[in-house]
């Protein structure tokens, strides 16, 4: 059994504030993307819409302003003066909602690429990194951190960019206003007003974040207990846990249910307050203009434009709490998403790595040592080649470290001592790309995707004919089934290729490779869920399709393997017999017990079958 090693992913999570410069300063490049002068200048012209958006918002209360004053100062101008500022008001109104649109539409295809860019770059390097943390992940928390991440940017860039950033300048402009216009006090009462409403906001907000964050840990937590017990539904069904399962995710959302409660409740405290500094601050002010107008020092329409100053900076300051904890929330999802950028990948192409020159496919374990972990060594010593063109059979009880020699010959880990070479040449120094095509493998547990039988065999060729997808088939004896169903190659064959039998997955997985025509073949245990019928019929199919193949089979049946040219016994790590299949049995060793259990079995069965019948 591995013993999991705490990863980058896991190490990080919990991080505070600290960590929310690191996630906008790793979001920017895509916002300023080099080499797409396009996109720059959409960001420019965007900023300058935003600007402008903000300056007509300032000026549309002083113009409010002058059309009070002529009112009040002469009624009798009301046909030409008021009417000429009132249309300027409307014009002004128009132009600064028409800037705001604007700036969106300009945005839009920058922070939608943004979106794309980082989306795909952390779905390229999920794929890039090992079998280790693949192994290890969570499939539902992974999965809920991309789509939570993307989601995050799109609004950080809505809010953050396009709600708190404007309304900052706002205020400093309306400030300014006021501090040239009126008194100093106008000034100070407001930027004190918008000071102690900003305070209290982000500290109660800060607060409540607990709440949110323990929503979102159970949120995860209930995801993945329900993906995980969905995707195993039949093992639930054979022990009858349908309780069991539904008691756990139920946990998962009572917890969920508890903190979603505690945050509506605290939210509406800080509704509350913000309403209270809000009046407290409109009312100060409206106090101090009223002074003037009854002093003298101050029109009507000043009053009017103090008020819709004010008004108009607290509209947007209303929504400030909640901005702010999406925005942290934001910053959270995104810090998740690109944490997993900052996974290392395990197995790195070198330097100087090499395309694979592949000139017969001779495989060749050079005292091979490896272990999962550093306290236990899974293969010792190992060695054996397997030349061009043959076949080489490796057998054992489970545990032995069969499957581990096909992850190694794959470079999904590397050894800790030795070398595995194939016609000459250390994997480590040849690109993992030009490695894992050169290598066709048929596993023992054959997973496939939730999409047609086509797709599935076209897998191994992207982009193949239906001749050749057919070709394939006929040779892993699939065709005539699928050609019987209702849909035939459209067939769908469901979550993991439920839909279909063990046996008829694995002809799926062996027509797959064989379309992909790899110079060296692996057969995992590649008859394992097939009937005696079936078996011998693939088998004449994969001598075929081995024929002039360096092949390696893996395999617990010894029937499998009597044609190979070489045959390994593998135990505890170490190759303890090798021969052919006759030389081995006389030899009267390991495998010759091995075949005698099995053959013993294999005749106990055939006579149970018999009495049965």
């Amino acid at each position: 059994m591995r013993i999991r090693t705490p990863s980058t992913y896991d190490k990080a999570r919990g991080l505070g504030p600290s960590a929310d410069w690191t996630t906008i300063r790793s979001l920017l490049p895509y916002l300023w993307p080099p080499g797409e002068a396009r996109l720059r200048l959409r960001v420019v012209v965007a900023m300058a819409f935003l600007v402008a958006a903000k300056a007509v918002g300032v000026v549309v209360p002083l113009i409010y302003k002058q059309a009070v004053d002529a009112l009040t100062a002469k009624p009798d101008m009301i046909v030409v003066v008021p009417i000429a500022m009132l249309l300027a008001y409307g014009v002004a109104r128009i132009l600064g909602g028409a800037f705001g649109e604007l700036r969106d539409i300009v945005f839009a295809k920058v922070a939608q690429r943004a979106i794309r860019a980082v989306g795909l770059k952390v779905f390229k390097h999920l794929h890039r990194l090992g079998l280790r943390f693949h192994l290890d992940r969570q499939t539902g928390g992974v999965s809920r951190a991309i789509e939570r991440g993307t989601k995050g940017i799109e609004f950080l860039l809505q809010f953050m960019l396009f709600n708190i950033i404007p309304t900052l300048l706002e205020i400093a402009l309306v400030t300014a206003v006021l501090w040239a216009l009126y008194d100093i006090s106008f000034a100070l009462i407001t930027a004190a007003t918008i000071a102690c409403y900003v305070g209290f906001t982000l500290g109660v907000t800060e607060w409540r974040t607990k709440y949110r964050r323990t929503m979102n840990e159970m949120d995860s937590e209930a995801s993945t207990k329900a993906i995980d017990s969905l995707l195993n539904f039949e093992t639930v069904k054979y022990f009858c846990n349908e309780d069991h399962e539904s008691g756990r995710y139920d946990k998962a959302l009572a917890r969920y249910e508890g903190a979603a409660t505690k945050s509506k409740v605290t939210l509406s405290m800080l509704n509350m307050g913000q309403g209270a500094v809000i009046a407290i601050g409109l009312t100060l002010v409206m106090i101090q203009a009223a002074k003037g107008v009854a002093a003298g020092t101050m029109t009507l329409g000043d009053f009017v434009l103090v008020n819709a100053y004010l008004v108009q900076l607290y509209m947007p300051l209303n929504f400030l709490g909640f901005v702010y904890r999406e925005i942290k929330q934001s910053l959270t999802d995104m810090e998740s998403m690109f944490r997993l950028l900052r996974e290392n990948a395990e197995i790195e192409d070198s330097a100087h790595a090499r395309p694979l020159d592949l000139k017969g496919g001779a495989v060749s374990f050079d005292d091979v040592h490896f272990g999962y972990d550093s306290d236990r060594e899974i293969l010792g010593g190992v060695g054996f080649t397997v030349p061009a063109g043959r076949t080489v059979a490796i057998v054992g009880p489970s545990g032995a470290g069969k499957s581990t020699i096909s992850r190694l010959l794959f470079r999904f880990y590397d050894v800790h001592g030795g070398a595995v070479r194939i016609d000459g040449q250390d994997i480590r120094d040849v690109t993992q790309a030009s490695l894992r095509r050169a290598i066709g493998i048929v596993p023992q547990d054959t997973v496939l995707f939730n999409d047609s039988i086509r797709y599935n065999i076209a897998y191994g060729k992207p982009g193949a004919s239906q001749e050749e997808i057919e070709q394939a088939a006929r040779l892993a004896r699939i065709h005539d089934f699928v050609t019987g169903l209702p849909q035939g190659y459209d067939t769908r064959v469901g979550e993991r290729g439920l839909k279909l039998s063990g046996g008829e997955k694995q002809r799926v997985a062996i027509a797959r490779t064989i379309l992909k025509a790899p110079g060296i073949l692996i057969f995992d245990e590649a008859t394992s869920a097939l009937d005696t019928h079936t078996e011998k019929e693939i088998q004449v199919s994969l001598r075929e399709v081995s024929r002039d193949r360096t092949t390696l089979i893996v395999a617990h049946r010894l029937s499998t393997v009597v044609d190979a040219d070489e045959i390994l016994v593998l135990d505890h790590g170490r190759i303890v017999e090798r021969g052919r299949h006759d030389q081995l049995l006389a030899a009267g060793g390991a495998y010759a017990g091995m075949w005698k259990k099995q053959q013993e079995a294999a005749q106990l069965q055939e006579r149970l079958a018999t009495e049965l019948a």
